[in-house]
């Protein structure tokens, strides 16, 4: 969470105030006005608001007929969600190793291919872009949809194409730790027509009733509660207002920081940077270091405050409990893992199964930056970082 205050007060009190806290048939219309912007600003014909980013990846999965007996291909370093979002729909994720970014990389992409791959979903990890040039063209040459998981990069671009816009749908967080924020919430977007009626229909169990305009023409479906209230839409409202500057502001820390380290020889010598598929789409929210071992890399981390991103669990696919051991869900009728048309998959997952994705998280130091930094921080960090190499 980078910018909040005042003004997103006064929205959401202007919310309460009306007494239509409910989107359907509110008075203010503050989730659809934000749909609307977000749309806009990302360049896609529709978005959807919801409750948060892993049911807006699983929306995205079900709108474009992800389900049992399909094989989804993520990386093996995201949020937990990304294949959890797979589970979800009753299809099976297939892990495959990042590159040297630290997002999905397209060699491993197609080893992992097989006759039941459906989808792609590329991790557009700390505003790091992929490689969506050649994620996409394997997408076309194999007629398999694209859903990219831009939860962590709002605003972010590859080759001047908004992330989330490029594939088929995209996806979207809004909670406390992203860079717009209601401290919950989530998006889907998409230019797909008949993608929309279907993410609308999965998110709102009631929408075959009350959204029968938006809905026609597609068969109704069981679907889930995923809806955003008006204050998150009035929140969020404000926070898009936020996001041109947040991002300029975290570039400029992150080409200021970059730049002067690239001159300094004792950087040089010692470290380098994470590389990038494209440096100025980069949403700038983490200054990326790689280290020649593990060992350097864990000491540098401690000195500086910085972290591993091997050492956060909850993102490397050897801390994926749940899917490691194929417990995709509560109830043993409910578990993908156990349905006949999933039988034959490539779920021999193991601990050592990416060996790349390990040795690249264990190299790397994370540094996070923030769009508030003035020349007298940013000083102090580039010293802290000099004395600890």
């Amino acid at each position: 969470m980078y910018r909040i205050g005042k003004e997103e007060a006064e929205a959401a009190s202007r919310v309460i105030e009306s007494g239509s806290l409910f989107r359907v048939g509110s008075v203010r219309h503050e989730v659809e006005s934000f749909e609307r912007a977000f749309s806009e600003r990302i360049g896609v014909s529709h978005t959807l608001l919801l409750s948060g980013g892993t049911g807006a990846l699983a929306a995205a999965l079900v709108a474009i007929g992800i389900g049992p007996g399909d094989e989804v291909i993520v990386p093996a370093y995201t949020f937990i969600a990304s294949p959890i979002a797979v589970l979800m729909t009753g299809a099976v994720p297939v892990i495959a190793e990042v590159d040297e970014t630290l997002t999905l990389d397209p060699e491993d992409v197609r080893r992992k291919l097989s006759p039941h791959t459906r989808a792609l979903l590329p991790v557009h990890i700390q505003g790091f872009p992929c490689d969506m040039a050649q994620l996409m063209d394997i997408a076309r040459e194999h007629d398999l949809r694209v859903v990219e998981d831009a939860c962590q990069s709002a605003g972010g671009s590859f080759r001047g194409q908004a992330l989330g816009s490029i594939g088929d749908a995209g996806a979207f967080s809004f909670n406390a730790f992203k860079i717009i924020t209601a401290g919950e919430g989530g998006a889907f977007v998409t230019s797909n027509e008949d993608y929309y009626r279907r993410a609308v229909l999965y998110h709102d169990c009631g929408a075959a009733f009350w959204s029968r305009d938006t809905v026609a023409g597609t068969i109704p479906f069981a679907g889930s509660n995923l809806r955003a209230s008006e204050i998150t839409g009035a929140i969020m409202r404000v926070q898009l207002s936020r996001l041109d500057g947040i991002l300029a502001d975290l570039r400029r820390v992150k080409r200021t920081m970059t730049e002067r380290l690239s001159a300094d020889a004792r950087f040089r010598e010692k470290a380098a940077f994470i590389p990038s598929h494209d440096p100025d789409g980069d949403c700038g929210t983490t200054l990326g270091l790689r280290f020649p071992d593990a060992e350097t890399a864990a000491a540098f981390a401690a000195a500086i405050g910085g972290n591993r991103p091997f050492d956060t669990e909850r993102h490397v696919y050897t801390h994926w409990d749940a899917v490691l051991g194929k417990r995709g869900a509560g109830t043993s009728f409910q578990n993908p893992y156990l349905l006949p048309q999933n039988q034959g998959l490539q779920t021999d997952y193991s601990p050592d199964m990416c060996p790349r994705t390990l040795d690249y998280l264990s190299r790397s130091v994370y540094l996070p930056l923030h769009c508030d930094w003035d020349d007298g921080v940013i000083d102090d960090k580039i010293n802290t970082i000099l004395k600890s190499l």
